[in-house]
């Protein structure tokens, strides 16, 4: 089933980085879901995990890493550990992993999951935060769909960072890939769809008469 996730999934939309291909090809994503999902690891939608929250689908994940162009070189911040599975994609690819997760009990499946990856490390805390002590990044992925993209993350990337997340933009999902530039980010949005709802980044409803 990876096999063929890879080569109908992947390699027919444009997910072309040889390095995300070899590191979905090699980890097992069936580890990182509940026993009772494992025979839907691999198919071309979300995957529900526990605590009302579910993985993106393998080729939401491969689009957003393709774009970001992680190399060793790259100190990563992401945003929505979950299972821990996303990390475990991003540890050959990336330098350092900084994993965070804001519910308790899927940050201790992810350390569970990820030990013994010495370059990935699960910090629970707030989503909408990042992990301050471990800036600036010069990758961060928000693994997830959000409303919003916050100042709080910008302002832990790098001068030259990028930022890859799936945002509701106009009422619609879509990917995109963000460059900082004079403290601000450009978003260039290149799919739509894609990506399952990640908490902690809700705009607030203001009120209308």
């Amino acid at each position: 089933m990876r096999k063929a996730m890879v080569v109908s999934q992947l390699r027919t939309t444009e997910v072309s980085d040889p390095h995300v291909i070899a590191a979905m090809s090699h980890i097992a994503r069936e580890d990182f879901v509940p026993a009772a999902q494992r025979s839907f690891a691999y198919a071309d939608r979300g995957v529900q995990i526990d605590e009302g929250r579910a993985l993106n689908a393998p080729l939401t994940t491969g689009r957003l890493l393709n774009v970001a162009h992680v190399t060793k070189a790259d100190n990563v911040l992401l945003i929505g550990a979950a299972t821990g599975y996303t990390a475990a994609v991003l540890a050959p690819l990336a330098g350092s992993v900084t994993a965070v997760e804001q519910n308790a009990k899927l940050a201790a499946m992810a350390k569970k999951n990820l030990a013994g990856v010495d370059n990935v490390k699960v910090e629970t805390g707030s989503h909408a935060d990042g992990w301050n002590a471990s800036a600036p990044y010069s990758v961060i992925v928000v693994d997830g769909l959000v409303e919003q993209i916050p100042q709080t993350l910008i302002d832990q990337l790098s001068p030259d960072g990028r930022i890859v997340a799936s945002i509701l933009h106009d009422g619609v999902p879509r990917l995109a890939l963000g460059r900082t530039a004079g403290g601000h980010v450009g978003y260039q949005y290149f799919a739509d769809g894609g990506g399952c709802p990640l908490p902690g980044f809700e705009i607030a409803k203001s009120f209308k008469f």
